[in-house]
């Protein structure tokens, strides 16, 4: 039975329910499989023993999920050795698309759109939307996180530089 966690996180303004437990710094990162944007399987154990920051949005094609991706973009080149993963359940031909549109090019984007795998394990599903809520993780290379996220307002910007120095000093 997946959890439900209520009275976390917003939609324009309204509370809606996680599915998920609760992931915090100290865990042992659960493992997941994403579609990559060619359809093959992608898990967490693919990136072992590099330093992830996980940034979760609802949909890139969105204005504050695209402006969060952009950012990771641009800091992912001055973060040597630190991997960054944005996962949505975006279609892997649309975030494929998005990212040719974006010059995305130092991110990699990944679907959660078949079975939730990642979302369930991270408690961002919004059970009511089908959506991931916005959050961001880091994991060292040990699968343990090191920082987590949870925004309370889907519409809002996470902590950039919170999870940026996160990464710094996992690594």
């Amino acid at each position: 039975m997946t959890v439900e966690r209520h009275g976390i996180v917003t939609f324009k303004d309204q509370p809606v329910t996680l599915l998920g437990p609760e992931i915090k710094v100290g865990d042992k990162a659960p493992n997941f499989t994403v579609l990559a944007n060619n359809l093959t399987p992608v898990t967490l154990d693919d990136s072992k023993g590099s330093v992830r920051i996980i940034s979760v949005v609802p949909s890139l094609d969105t204005g504050v999920c695209d402006a969060q991706t952009r950012r990771f973009n641009e800091e992912a080149a001055k973060l040597e050795g630190v991997k960054i993963l944005t996962i949505s359940v975006d279609l892997p031909f649309a975030q494929a698309r998005w990212c040719g549109g974006a010059g995305i090019d130092k991110v990699q984007t990944l679907s959660d759109h078949r079975d939730l795998s990642f979302g369930l394990a991270y408690g961002v599903v919004i059970k009511e939307l089908r959506l991931l809520s916005r959050a961001v993780f880091v994991i060292d290379g040990s699968d343990n996180v090191v920082y987590v996220e949870y925004v309370p307002a889907v519409g809002q910007h996470p902590n950039y530089e919170a999870a940026i120095e996160a990464a710094k000093a996992a690594k």
